[in-house]
């Protein structure tokens, strides 16, 4: 379905700047942003996936992974296609970079009672970035808040900061895939920034969002103790001691072929980052 997108200006010529996220696209006419879903109608910008749900499913909050929120729990999880950063490792890259992905057309309602029906505590945002979803995701978790369920984001993080803070009141907890410490590793791997992302932490956590984030442990990219001794310290002066912290285990997939990230590398992540954080888990083994 097709919305007039939120968070945008109108430049000469007909073309626009979006202003959802950090790769502030310049979007000529009947052209599309970096997302793949965001695009240039005679001078106005579109969302073209509002409404577009390419994944539902009843998960296990440990699942988005988040521990310490709701454990044991039950949430709806629904999905579009797209995504803001082309992470050759994606793990659910048929969803997030295949644009042409089948989806299913819902109203914001339509999920919310979806949610209730299911008997889920809430609703999760996640699969593919949610952020590039923003319309629908602002309109759905603004029924489910006021439906009494909780909002779940799993998020690369990457969005500016009027759209977070505007989102925020309506979001319980935020996942937040945080890469590599490392700028080269956003800019070459993730064509992307690592410091807007670190921002979207810091600022969630100090308005009151339930934070824990989760690092893809991959072989020579951001494996080694240097970077994540890096990391940890990262997270200890941008989310503090009591975030909890995800380790996870890499399989080869999309584009990268490096081989499973072995046991002993995710022990040496907990190692170190035990020594600053008190929640340190180790998944996908």
């Amino acid at each position: 379905m097709i919305k007039e997108a939120l968070y945008f200006e109108k430049l000469p010529e007909d073309k626009v700047r979006c202003r959802l996220c950090p790769q502030e696209c310049i979007i000529y006419p009947d052209k599309v942003g970096f997302c793949g879903i965001r695009k240039n109608r005679d001078g106005i910008l579109y969302s073209q996936v509002y409404g577009d749900v390419t994944a539902m499913a009843l998960d296990p909050i440990e699942k988005k992974p988040l521990y310490r929120y709701h454990p044991g729990e039950y949430i709806l999880s629904i999905s579009t296609k797209g995504c803001n950063f082309k992470c050759p490792f994606c793990q659910n890259w048929n969803i997030s970079q295949d644009l042409d992905a089948d989806a299913r057309q819902f109203r914001p309602d339509d999920i919310v009672r979806e949610a209730k029906r299911a008997g889920s505590f809430g609703i999760a945002y996640t699969y593919n970035e949610p952020f590039i979803w923003y319309e629908f995701v602002f309109d759905t978790a603004k029924l489910a808040k006021e439906a009494g369920l909780e909002n779940v984001l799993v998020t690369n993080g990457y969005v500016n900061e009027l759209p977070l803070l505007d989102i925020i009141p309506y979001i319980g907890a935020m996942n937040v895939d945080l890469k590599a410490a490392s700028e080269d590793f956003y800019k070459n791997i993730c064509k992307g920034k690592l410091q807007p992302v670190l921002n979207t932490i810091k600022s969630s956590r100090q308005n009151g969002v339930h934070i824990e984030l989760t690092n893809l442990v991959i072989p020579t990219l951001n494996d080694s103790e240097e970077l994540l001794t890096k990391l940890v310290d990262l997270v200890y002066e941008n989310a503090g001691p009591d975030v909890p912290m995800h380790f996870s285990r890499y399989f080869p997939c999309y584009k990268a072929d490096y081989p499973p990230t072995p046991e002993a590398t995710l022990e040496l992540a907990k190692k170190i980052a035990t020594k600053k954080l008190k929640y340190v888990y180790i998944g996908n083994i």
